[in-house]
């Protein structure tokens, strides 16, 4: 009895210590030797400042290293399918691998990322993109993105404030009232 009860403590203790997604083993982060930014955030067409400025969610060398350690590879098909999120303000980097290996990252704050392999002038090589998913830095960063949002929400109701279009004191209490909804 206390043998098996042992050996299930050790079992879920393994089980726990594996993570739930496993990264691309062609690209370990464990031999990155630099990471550039290559485009901290890149606006989209639809990039109204009023409503996001996507200067407000940029990518880190942080958000690269953590992206590498958690994708997960997904199809094609997938990745472009008409049901996935999509959002603007998706960041680019270069990373260059201890075994002189080149790769263009671009993330997107759905934790949508595609990789290819690229030469010095970060000109694509042979090789195919590949596609991959990441819910763990979805939620790392939506949260950014949720932060954009409330600066952005803040810098519109204060411009309509100083433009008199609402009385003294609304902003603050309708940027109080969008807080506390969320």
């Amino acid at each position: 009895m206390i043998r098996i009860s042992t050996f299930l403590t050790a079992l879920a203790a393994a089980v726990s210590a594996v993570p739930v997604q496993a990264a691309d083993k062609r690209y370990p982060v464990s031999s990155v030797s630099r990471i550039e930014i290559v485009e901290p955030s890149s606006a989209t067409a639809w990039e109204n400042k009023d409503f996001l400025d996507c200067s407000d969610v940029i990518l880190t060398e942080e958000d690269v290293r953590y992206a590498l350690q958690h994708i997960r590879r997904v199809s094609r098909n997938s990745y472009f399918s008409e049901y996935t999120e999509r959002t603007g303000c998706s960041g680019g980097a270069s990373v260059t691998f201890k075994n002189g290996k080149i790769i263009v990252i671009g993330v997107e704050p759905t934790g949508r990322i595609n990789i290819f392999e690229a030469d010095a002038k970060l000109e694509p090589t042979k090789a195919p993109e590949s596609f991959y998913e990441c819910a763990p830095c979805r939620d790392r960063k939506m949260a950014l993105l949720k932060d954009a949002l409330d600066r952005a929400d803040e810098r519109r109701l204060r411009k309509l404030e100083a433009a008199g279009k609402i009385p003294p004191g609304e902003a603050e209490r309708r940027l109080k009232a969008l807080r506390a909804s969320r």
